[in-house]
């Protein structure tokens, strides 16, 4: 079993709430609560890595723990996703009818979910009582200290409300939810990568076989390096053109001026390039952002200023991405944002994607579907990004994201604690497996290790087989050297779209985005605004120096494409078995 993020807090529960207070006796009162519980799990909580007694157990300590809170109206948000879209629709109700809190789970988009958080950050007002926010904002959590860190909860104010069998340590991303602190803001509630995605069966044809190695000299395979990929991509959509009389591409991705375009990169575009430091869960000193920290400060994101995000293998980056998108992708995609472009694989004209999330998966093995087969199996499957010129191993190779539970200080407390008991419901083990079945997004090793994600795992094409591997340790969310996620994210989208519309090249347009990146840090620090870890930016100096340290931002390669380089699917799963 793998374990890539050992959690040493194993003692954060006092031992006044040890597993042996599941035992707790239930009040007069809480029949009608039990018999609620006992119909939800007999009827949708089936399937659980729990046995019924056990779940039984924890719905019992839910009625006792919420009897103070009884007759509350609550109210939590998250984006919408097939996994929250499961939570409000069905966890929330059964919450209710268990524990008599009045609970209310609001979707809205992810935009929205930020802006709203923003204002009860700047303004105090509380929104929302509990709040599924990306880890993304670990940085501007940390900074800010506007967040009830969950650990302090843990204990401290939910010291007597915090489930004995939450069992922290089945969690696989809390190393995302820890700040530089080492303590835990964030409780994950859902969360998935993104990956390289392909048409396995086409890959599979011996005629495309033996036409790619015939023009390019190697195998045709999931490509290890972003030479293979272009590759690959060239060859689908300027060789082969058509397969079945359909129009086919060998890559898809989207370009209009949209927010949405700025997720293309913030969520680790850079970090398959290799732009970034070596170092797990994200780069030190220089993230993937290009943002460079010393201590736990901020100092700068231009290359002038030990930073990385104007420098060359950005820059190659870039470039890539407005080739590929022009040359190989479908012409519509230029003007499509991330929510036109998503179902556009499962339409059967794309060849591969070297960035897809796997929040996808649900969606992309429906019956009747051009992309799955008549037995329900999909003709696709799922695997690592290939990596560019300038990665190394050690390097972050891709995005992951963790939509966490996330308590403000500003929220009541008697609400917070409410709303922190709904949330411990949603990833409880009674409920998690199903909700990972439901939403494909995976939270708990115990749930990924489980049989029933063993006997899914053929139709899910390479899901199960990517969790339970080594290589997911090199997919994670936005680090912590990102001070201010809301406002620096902004400034991504409007930058990119004039490299991706070709109003300026990519070294302008990130240029152009490094020095807004330093501005708004520059005011940040000015303003000391951040208890914690503010911005501190280096003077600017030549280029060069930094160019010629160890380490990034990295100086240009001499050739930015090395030959190709495939490995067979088969092989692919075998290594990640054997190094299990």
């Amino acid at each position: 079993m793998l374990k890539n993020n050992k959690y040493p807090r194993t003692m954060l529960l006092s031992a006044a709430i040890g597993a042996a207070a599941l035992g707790l006796s239930l009040q007069a009162g809480a029949n009608e609560n039990l018999e609620a519980a006992e119909k939800w799990v007999n009827d949708a909580f089936k399937r659980s890595t729990l046995t019924k007694d056990q779940q039984m157990q924890e719905m019992k300590w839910f009625i006792e723990a919420a009897k103070e809170f009884r007759g509350m109206d609550i109210n939590v948000v998250s984006e919408t996703i097939a996994t929250h879209e499961y939570e409000s629709s069905v966890l929330a109700k059964a919450f209710s009818e268990i524990t008599g809190i009045n609970l209310t789970h609001t979707l809205i988009q992810e935009g929205d979910v930020i802006e709203k958080l923003q204002t009860q950050m700047q303004s105090g007002r509380n929104i929302y009582d509990g709040w599924v926010n990306d880890s993304d904002l670990i940085g501007t959590h940390v900074r800010y200290g506007k967040v009830m860190p969950v650990e302090d909860m843990m204990n401290g104010e939910a010291r007597n409300l915090t489930l004995p069998t939450l069992d922290l340590e089945d969690f696989i991303g809390l190393e995302f939810t820890t700040g530089p602190d080492g303590k835990l803001y964030q409780l994950p509630d859902q969360q998935f990568a993104n990956l390289y995605w392909f048409r396995a069966d086409w890959f599979e044809r011996e005629d495309l076989k033996a036409q790619f190695k015939d023009r390019y000299g190697y195998e045709l395979g999931v490509p290890v390096n972003w030479s293979a990929y272009e590759d690959i991509a060239e060859f689908f959509s300027v060789h082969v053109k058509e397969i079945d009389g359909e129009r086919v591409y060998g890559h898809m991705d989207y370009g209009k001026k949209d927010p949405s375009l700025g997720w293309r990169f913030t969520d680790a575009w850079f970090s398959m390039a290799g732009a970034g430091d070596k170092g797990l869960p994200n780069g030190l000193p220089v993230d993937e952002w290009g943002i460079r920290v010393e201590e736990c400060h901020p100092v700068g994101s231009s290359v002038s200023r030990g930073g990385a995000t104007n420098g060359p293998a950005a820059v190659f980056a870039t470039s890539k991405y407005v080739d590929w998108l022009r040359k190989y992708a479908p012409p519509e995609a230029q003007g499509m944002t991330f929510s036109e472009a998503g179902p556009v694989p499962a339409q059967g004209n794309i060849a591969q994607q070297i960035f897809w999330y796997t929040a996808f998966t649900a969606s992309m093995i429906e019956d009747g579907l051009p992309v799955v087969n008549e037995d329900g199996t999909p003709k696709w499957r799922m695997a690592p990004s290939p990596r560019g010129p300038y990665w190394e191993e050690g390097m972050k190779l891709g995005y992951q994201d963790v939509g966490s539970w996330t308590f403000m200080k500003s929220t009541p407390e008697k609400r917070r604690l409410a709303a922190w008991l709904y949330a411990q419901f949603t990833v409880s083990k009674t409920v998690s497996l199903e909700k990972t079945i439901a939403g494909l997004t995976p939270i708990r090793e115990s749930d990924i290790e489980s049989a029933e994600m063993t006997a899914m795992a053929p139709k899910l094409g390479g899901l199960v087989e990517f969790y339970r591997s080594p290589a997911r340790v090199q997919w994670s969310p936005t680090g912590t050297n990102v001070p201010d996620y809301p406002k620096l994210a902004q400034l991504w989208w409007q930058f990119i779209a004039q490299a991706a519309s070709g109003e300026a090249t990519p070294q302008e347009a990130l240029d152009g985005l490094a020095q807004a990146q330093d501005r708004v840090m520059q005011r940040l620090e000015r303003a000391n605004v951040m208890p914690n870890c503010g911005p501190k930016l280096n003077e600017e100096r030549d280029p060069q120096y930094w160019l010629d340290q160890p380490g990034s931002p990295k100086a240009k390669l001499a050739n930015e494409k090395p030959q190709g380089k495939t490995v067979a699917y088969d092989e692919l799963l075998k290594t990640w078995e054997e190094a299990r």
